[in-house]
């Protein structure tokens, strides 16, 4: 018995020591291995993280200010949707100098003549008096309008050739300001007043970003918004503007050759709508040169006067139907 216990002891013993050793060179040599991996890698690999994630880092501050910037423009826009339907704005972007109480004195005034001529040519007093109200409030408007759309048309031709003297500019190592002075010297109206107004207001102190706003207000326009929001991020998060513009010219002409394409088109059918709706004045007209008695009756009996006001808002209803199904705005 002693001996067998001898011999168990032993055993144990020599099992226990060899697990022992075998344990000190199995993590001798992991350790080896780890720390050969980390003089593998070395410092620079930690650098090259450090990079990656500061790289991260910048990455989302720089989307996270874009998307602030993007809120605030969204906001100001808004306000300046607002802003541009008013009867002073409207006659700024028409590129008038007039007050609105100088507009409401034209329209009375015009009123008040076609109240007068048509009092005086024997027409009834109540239709005198309508006819001179719509006049007097229609007419003006209308002009206004004309007016207004033209400019803004003449601005959205010539300004991808001012976003190109930009680019150009940019490129050649011009500081955005002196590119903004060249387009206020050199383009034509109505390009260069506005941005005349826009370098002499950063001349005294107002911020490139705020005066983009009140140009867009005087010229509400999506072609200037999308030169604001470009030139608002690019301020505030960097980036190249060169290549931004670029790529903002490109899409500007782009909807230019879509428009014209869409109107050379439509042609045929704003013909069609012009002949149709000139049609029933140029029978009349002949009917009265022909028989002025027949037609006569339409101007001097009641119920003439009410078909002929009748005809005239059912025409005008037609008119008006046509032209919103061949105009498309791109």
């Amino acid at each position: 018995m002693d001996d067998s216990l001898t011999l168990i002891l032993v055993a144990v013993l020599a099992f226990v020591s060899v697990v022992g050793v075998g344990w000190v060179f199995v993590g001798g040599s992991q350790k080896t291995v780890s720390s050969r991996r980390l003089k593998s890698v070395g410092p620079t690999g930690l650098k090259r993280g450090k990079k990656a994630v500061s790289a991260l880092d910048v990455a989302s501050s720089r989307r996270k200010q874009v998307q602030e910037t993007l809120k605030d423009l969204e906001q100001h826009q808004k306000q300046q949707r607002k802003q541009t339907l008013t009867l002073k704005s409207q006659i700024q972007q028409a590129g008038l100098t007039w007050r609105p109480s100088h507009f409401w004195l034209g329209s009375i005034v015009i009123g008040v003549i076609v109240f007068a001529i048509l009092m005086f040519s024997g027409r009834p007093p109540l239709i005198a008096a309508g006819l001179a109200v719509g006049i007097g409030i229609g007419l003006p408007r209308w002009v206004l309008g004309f007016l207004r759309k033209r400019r803004m048309k003449k601005f959205s031709l010539e300004f991808s050739n001012a976003i190109d003297i930009i680019v150009r500019g940019v490129k050649s190592g011009l500081p955005l300001n002196e590119c903004l002075q060249i387009i206020a010297r050199e383009s034509p109206a109505p390009v260069g007043p506005e941005f005349k107004l826009l370098v002499e207001g950063q001349s005294v102190g107002v911020d490139l970003s705020t005066g983009l706003q009140k140009m867009y207000h005087r010229m509400p326009l999506p072609e200037l918004n999308f030169f604001t929001i470009v030139l608002t991020i690019q301020q505030k998060t960097g980036g190249n503007l060169a290549e931004a513009l670029s790529n903002l010219s490109s899409v500007l002409r782009a909807r230019k050759m879509m428009r014209e394409k869409i109107q050379a088109m439509s042609s045929e059918a704003k013909a069609s709508s012009m002949i149709i709706g000139s049609l029933p004045p140029f029978v009349m007209g002949i009917v009265y040169i022909t028989t002025p008695a027949y037609m006569m009756l339409m101007f001097t009996e009641p119920n003439g006067q009410l078909m002929l006001a009748g005809g005239i808002f059912w025409m005008a209803c037609g008119i008006f139907v046509m032209k919103k199904m061949i105009n498309f705005n791109i």
